[in-house]
């Protein structure tokens, strides 16, 4: 899997299971960097959150917009429905069933090729 293509590119399209191996590090990442927190003293209060992990956050908040676009290019739709997000608690619904449950466009559409042919 090309990781630099992932994680940084907002062309073309990924499928569902390239969708949830991004997930997955990024899930991965926040956990170490919450640990690292926790082990260097540098969480802030009881927050749970860190110096380390709050700056991580805002570095995925790249990586994630570059997963979402390419999984909502798969889905025939512009990587600006990402902004469903911000809808509270809809939005996070949407995402999940859109991005991680829903089976992308067969074929090529406007995006470029089926990720899976």
């Amino acid at each position: 899997m090309d990781w630099k293509y992932l994680l940084t590119s907002f062309d073309g399209r990924i499928n569902r299971a390239k969708f949830w191996a991004g997930i997955g590090v990024m899930i991965v990442v926040s956990i170490v960097a919450n640990l690292l927190d926790m082990m260097l003293g540098l969480d802030i209060g009881n927050s749970g959150a860190g110096v380390i992990s709050i700056i991580v956050t805002i570095g995925m908040i790249y990586f994630a917009l570059a997963i979402y676009a390419k999984r909502w290019h798969d889905r025939d739709k512009s990587g600006w429905w990402s902004l469903i997000a911000l809808v509270p608690v809809i939005g996070a619904i949407w995402i999940l069933v859109e991005l991680g449950i829903l089976e992308g466009t067969r074929g090529a559409n406007q995006f470029g090729p089926d990720p899976l042919a």
